[in-house]
């Protein structure tokens, strides 16, 4: 279990590959790096240096009480990417992920090839999402119905914590244990003793004005039926040098249930071929 030291935590990361240019994989909310070493990790260990990591509070990584804006979490990359002696990498997220990988490119562009952000969410947008008609809550309520069994309430379905809470009851969907019950306690303890659910609403700087300042390469994919299209349109519309793709059939996790939807598209984009835009349906 690598780890290494950085802003005062220890971070677990694996790294693979034959390539000389790096790149840098950051899951999501509740995740951890396992979910990109069944497919996508072999897929471009050939091209490329991979390094994966648990986010702090995620995985193997440590569990400080507070630091869970995009900006600390883009800060413990770079305390990473300078361990490893990674001066320069493309950087893929999803979800939280993706946003970790903007503010990153955000801070410190020189370090930064391209971005692939997959389904990013955007704290600055975190107020849409709010709103009890956000379309995020149905799609999260019968997720948790066809994969657990888990009913919700009507009336909860906009309580963040409620629904993370529930999700814990739900078996893992992605990777080698897909089917497996959840470990659920350091879940649990994430969401008890530290302030990630208020610090992931926090914008630490990364307004929709300063992501119009970002001028490293960027890859938009969303799920074509995604919750989110709200902010890709934000995004797409804002950021000054980005490609877009709308994934057909897919939602804000149908890329890790089929992430050979995404290869072409990503080899396509990081080796400098054109990536048609793809306007979007109708957004939430």
């Amino acid at each position: 279990m690598p780890k290494v030291l950085t802003n005062g935590i220890k971070i677990h990361y694996w790294q693979v590959g034959e390539g000389r240019d790096d790149m840098v994989m950051l899951h999501g909310l509740t995740g951890n790096l396992a979910v990109w070493h069944l497919k996508l990790v072999p897929e471009f260990r050939q091209e490329y240096r991979l390094t994966t990591y648990d986010l702090r509070g995620h995985g193997r990584s440590d569990m400080p009480s507070t630091g869970y804006t995009t900006r600390h979490m883009a800060d413990d990359l770079l305390g990473l990417m300078d361990a490893l002696g990674i001066e320069r990498a493309h950087l893929f997220g999803h979800s939280l992920g993706a946003d970790i990988s903007l503010h990153f490119a955000l801070l410190y562009p020189e370090r930064v090839g391209k971005v692939i952000a997959l389904e990013a969410g955007t704290a600055a947008l975190v107020h849409l999402r709010k709103r009890k008609d956000w379309p995020g809550w149905s799609d999260w309520a019968k997720a948790l119905e066809r994969y657990g069994g888990v009913r919700v309430p009507r009336e909860k379905w906009h309580d963040i914590d409620y629904m993370l809470r529930q999700s814990l009851s739900v078996p893992i969907v992605f990777g080698l244990a897909r089917g497996l019950p959840r470990k659920g306690d350091k879940l649990l303890k994430l969401l008890d003793t530290t302030t990630i659910v208020q610090e992931y609403q926090d914008t630490a700087g990364m307004t929709v004005d300063a992501l119009a300042q970002l001028n490293n390469p960027v890859l938009l994919m969303y799920g074509a039926s995604s919750s989110y299209l709200g902010t890709y349109e934000m995004l797409r519309r804002v950021l000054p040098n980005c490609k877009t793709v709308l994934l057909e059939n897919c939602g804000h996790f149908g890329p890790l249930e089929q992430p050979e939807m995404l290869v072409d598209h990503m080899r396509s984009f990081l080796q400098g071929d054109a990536v048609p835009e793809v306007p979007a349906e109708s957004g939430a």
